[in-house]
């Protein structure tokens, strides 16, 4: 039986490739900002991985632990919270949670909704070692 392509997710070191390419973005952003302030390590670095975003929390972890080999985020702690998905209704303009493959309004149980919350991928929050200043000599 053959497969083409993009029917086969592609695996490496058992983590998915599209993970583990958002992971080495992230190590990049985050490289980034370290340098901007001096910081010689990461301690941390927390995510926000909404649910309808297309990324397994499990995944992006396990391809964390990949991507931050020998880099400045070598011995971070990932965090990741996953949020809530909240949408807004057409119909009744209401505010309310949802659930993945039910995005029903809540309140008058339309379907025409729009997503406000759980479809994104951010960066929250990145906990730097900075070196302190020396002293200030005194004259």
């Amino acid at each position: 039986m053959a497969f083409a392509s993009d029917q086969v997710p592609c695996v490496r070191r058992g983590v998915r490739v599209h993970e583990l390419s958002i992971c080495q973005a992230l190590i990049d952003e985050v490289a980034k900002i370290a340098a901007s302030v001096d910081a010689r390590t990461v301690g941390r670095i927390t995510l926000e991985v909404g649910p309808l975003s297309g990324v397994e929390p499990e995944l992006l972890a396990r391809a964390f632990e990949v991507a931050r080999t020998g880099t400045c985020a070598a011995e971070a702690e990932l965090s990741i919270a996953v949020p809530d998905i909240v949408v807004r209704c057409s119909d009744c303009d209401a505010t309310s949670p949802a659930q993945v493959n039910r995005l029903l309004c809540a309140s008058c149980g339309g379907y025409r909704t729009r997503v406000l919350e759980g479809d994104g991928l951010k960066l929250r929050a990145v906990e730097l070692d900075v070196p302190e200043a020396p002293p200030a000599a005194l004259h």
